[in-house]
């Protein structure tokens, strides 16, 4: 039933109820997300509920066999793949004598456990605060609340209060130092943007193989694991494509169904790196059985981002597990690559994808013929300037014949500028 089960972790306890009838997650995800947190699985306990309990979510019966089987593997901790409010946590901590958390808290500590640099430190710090403020009370049950009268007051709610507020600055706090790597980023978009190197950004659902496929693109070595969520922290590196020139490649957060709203938000910072993209790699694992229903899933977060109307090229990963041949490249009714077939692990259809990218980045590329007398020799610079200018040669009168490649809307600006109709020397 269960992986391969690590060395070491804490013996967890399994929950997952199908509500209404309706699933509302893997469980085979779910198992991966409790080992990736670093537990031990030692039993699944399954059900199916028409409502849920407000006490304790599952019913007297269900906890009645979480307890034995609590009891009987002298289990630490019961994972809900579901999420639960505050009291019905502190309900079932009650009854079962151990650790309860739900699939927000799962997600929020394997988050904790994989966040490397100080921004992706920061932005699970300010999504665990965000999350812990509807828990608070759940710490000082055993004080007593304030009360009327000489002697009766209790310093439960005193205490509470002070952690709201501490909680409240620290978040301010974290906002503020957000807002400066924000700031940072939007600098050196601006500075790709000014020197029309493009971005192109990776997304897809966890453990699809983006990572794989950034080293292989790359030429890097950036942490790349079978597990989920093992990137982070975004990273940039250039990447060189044929024909076109330099791009910028970014490797983000996996997406996840049910991923908590605090976390959309405290990310969001790095989120921008695939809103402001100028093409998206959407990757996805096309030898997984539920690859339509996590594509839909990450095209819901794009949704949510704001990212959903940028250019996306489908990338379907790990084809060397299917049987089948397939085509490596496809492409639309308009002739424009859409889906390209790859391997990140043997690299096979890694050509063919670095094409894809450069004919849809260079899609409004043009390469005139240009001819310069010599007044024009500031026009000159500027296309040097750009990088558009691929030969130059001079006649007998000095003028400048120049082969060149670059964007048609900065080829008609160049020239407009100096006066000249650019309408004349368009292919």
């Amino acid at each position: 039933m269960f992986f391969e089960r690590p060395e070491s972790g804490e013996l967890a306890i399994l929950v997952h109820l199908d509500i209404n009838s309706e699933v509302e997650g893997d469980v085979r995800e779910f198992e991966e997300l409790a080992i990736s947190a670093g537990a031990c699985p030692v039993e699944l306990i399954t059900g199916s509920r028409q409502h849920v309990s407000p006490r304790y979510f599952i019913g007297t019966g269900k906890l009645e066999e979480i307890l034995v089987a609590v009891n009987m593997h002298e289990a630490e901790v019961v994972l809900f793949n579901h999420s639960l409010t505050s009291s019905q946590e502190r309900n079932l901590e009650k009854e079962l004598q151990c650790r309860v958390l739900d699939r927000t808290d799962l997600i929020l500590d394997i988050f904790a456990q994989r966040a490397r640099s100080y921004e992706g430190k920061l932005q699970v710090e300010l999504a665990q605060l965000k999350h812990s403020t509807t828990r608070l009370i759940k710490g000082w049950t055993h004080l007593d609340r304030q009360k009327g009268g000489i002697g009766l007051r209790g310093a439960g709610e005193t205490q509470l209060e002070i952690d709201q507020r501490l909680i409240a600055v620290r978040i301010k706090s974290i906002n503020k130092s957000l807002e400066k790597v924000r700031t940072q980023r939007q600098q050196g978009r601006k500075a790709r943007k000014k020197a029309e190197v493009p971005t192109v950004s990776l997304v897809g659902y966890t453990n699809a193989g983006k990572s794989s496929l950034f080293n292989a693109l790359t030429k890097s070595d950036i942490y790349a694991a079978d597990q989920l969520f093992a990137t982070l922290d975004s990273t940039l590196r250039k990447v060189k494509l044929p024909d076109f020139g330099t791009a910028i490649l970014a490797d983000t957060v996996g997406f996840i169904r049910d991923l908590p709203h605090q976390l959309v938000e405290a990310f969001r910072a790095t989120l921008e790196e695939t809103t402001e993209a100028s093409l998206l790699l959407h990757v996805i694992d096309c030898h997984g059985e539920q690859r339509f229903i996590l594509q839909e899933e990450v095209d819901n977060v794009l949704k949510e981002i704001g990212a959903e109307k940028i250019p996306t090229l489908m990338v379907y990963n790990k084809a060397d597990l299917l049987d089948a041949e397939l085509p490596a490249l496809e492409r639309d009714d308009n002739g424009l690559p859409w889906r390209v077939w790859i391997s990140a692990l043997t690299g096979a259809g890694i050509d063919d994808l670095l094409q894809a990218i450069s004919e849809l980045l260079g899609e409004d590329f043009i390469e005139p013929e240009l001819k310069l007398e010599p007044q024009y020799g500031r026009l000159r610079a500027k296309l040097y300037r750009q990088g558009a200018v691929k030969n130059e040669s001079l006649d007998e009168e000095g003028a400048s014949h120049l082969s060149l490649r670059l964007q048609k809307q900065d080829f008609i600006r160049l020239l407009k500028e100096e006066g000249l109709d650019a309408q004349l020397y368009l292919p």
